[in-house]
């Protein structure tokens, strides 16, 4: 049976909250400026004054931050999931498995309906292998995550040391995905200005290469590594407000202040090579790669903090509701974005400056922050929450 309300775990649904919210500030510059801004800042759009310190401080911030805590997350509900279907004496696998499916589906309706973005496939491919280890003890745990989490770095390493001796088709191709062209700036500008059958063009082929390419050099290392991890912290009771107030101030200070000057030190790296497509590509990511995993520890270290707290509980309350409607909450923003920036809406593309991009995030927020606890205050689930336990239990809510 699916939880109880009353068995809710608010930490969980108050990280959540945050994280769901936090993703906002990077995928931003992918709905409303062309695909390769999104890892080269410097390949479409103005980089100066404040748009430069709203890309610094947005990197810093939310790189890799929200993601790594929305997989570690993912992770931690798998196990939370299973652990409960098998006490109601549930075959857990089974239902476990038809959840990823169905996750699937919806994750391919997400990327070749709506945007290329989509993280949901890579979730529910990763969820269907990490179910297996989610008996292992936390120290093994950790050490396959490690594993892992290392693969990227190995590949990026071996792509920075190979590329002299890459094929000059090769690497003009890999030069125009990080720093494309006038003309197809302006193709991509123009297809995703027109109707949404239009953009097909550019989605379909996007998409698959989100599903495919970058899945296995990226995404499946590190969001199963993620979920691993999620598990492990969690059998730890370090997801769960069970740890000391020490221990969580602890692990917010190493956690933010190593990450941040990890990723900082990438930023200026960088900046210094002048965004160079042989070093920023593959060597200057990796600071944020793994900058990122630490600053998502300390952000996790201060939402324990204020969820052992006495204060804020209005807070708590309106973005744990925030968390219990994620996947919903998720969805709404794909819709409200490209609906903001595709031609099927308003046709914004490629015409936002970076520091109202961020006055957009905050709208956005606030929509959420409103909707949210409003809705749960009628219905038990948010609507794709509902269908998609629904979907996996047979069962109507």
């Amino acid at each position: 049976m699916p939880l109880e309300k009353t068995e809710r775990i608010i930490s969980l649904d108050l990280l959540r909250g945050l994280a769901v919210l936090g993703i906002l500030v990077m995928n931003i510059q992918s709905f409303s400026m062309p695909t390769a801004a999104y890892i080269n800042p410097t390949a479409y759009g103005d980089l100066s004054g404040v748009n430069r310190w709203v890309w610094i401080l947005s990197h810093l911030l939310a790189s890799g931050k929200f993601m790594s805590i929305f997989s570690m997350l993912f992770g931690a509900g798998i196990l939370l999931f299973t652990h409960r279907a098998e006490q109601k004496g549930f075959n857990s696998a089974a239902l476990h498995y038809r959840r990823m499916g169905w996750l699937l589906l919806f994750g391919l309706m997400h990327a070749y309906l709506l945007w290329t973005g989509d993280i949901l496939v890579s979730y529910s491919i990763c969820g269907m292998l990490v179910f297996l280890f989610r008996n292992k003890r936390p120290a093994i745990l950790i050490r396959i995550a490690f594993t892992f989490f290392l693969v990227p770095m190995l590949l990026d390493s071996l792509f920075a040391w190979s590329i002299l001796y890459w094929p000059r088709e090769a690497m003009q191709s890999t030069m125009e995905s990080w720093l494309p062209g006038a003309e197809s700036i302006q193709h991509h500008l123009d297809i995703y200005r027109r109707g949404w059958m239009e953009q097909m063009e550019l989605r379909v082929p996007g998409s698959i290469f989100m599903q495919s390419g970058y899945f296995m050099m990226r995404s499946f290392w590190q969001v199963t590594a993620l979920m691993l991890l999620g598990i492990a912290l969690f059998k730890w009771e370090v997801l769960s407000a069970g740890r000391s107030s020490r221990f969580y101030l602890r692990m917010a200070l190493i956690g933010l202040v190593s990450g941040y000057l990890l990723s900082g030190l990438g930023v200026w790296l960088n900046f210094k090579m002048h965004w160079n497509m042989e070093f920023s590509m593959f060597l200057g990511a990796q600071f944020n790669y793994v900058g990122s995993l630490f600053v998502a520890l300390g952000y996790t270290g201060v939402v324990m903090l204020v969820c052992k707290s006495e204060f804020m509980h209005g807070l708590k309350n309106v973005l744990s509701s925030v968390g219990r409607m994620a996947f919903t909450n998720y969805i709404l923003m794909t819709l409200v974005c490209t609906l903001l920036f595709y031609g099927h809406g308003w046709g914004l593309y490629g015409s936002v400056e970076r520091k109202i991009q961020v006055l957009i995030v905050l709208a956005i927020w606030v929509l959420i922050l409103i909707i949210s606890p409003l809705w749960l205050k009628r219905f038990r689930f948010g609507p794709l929450e509902s269908l998609w336990r629904s979907l996996t239990y047979w069962k109507t809510y």
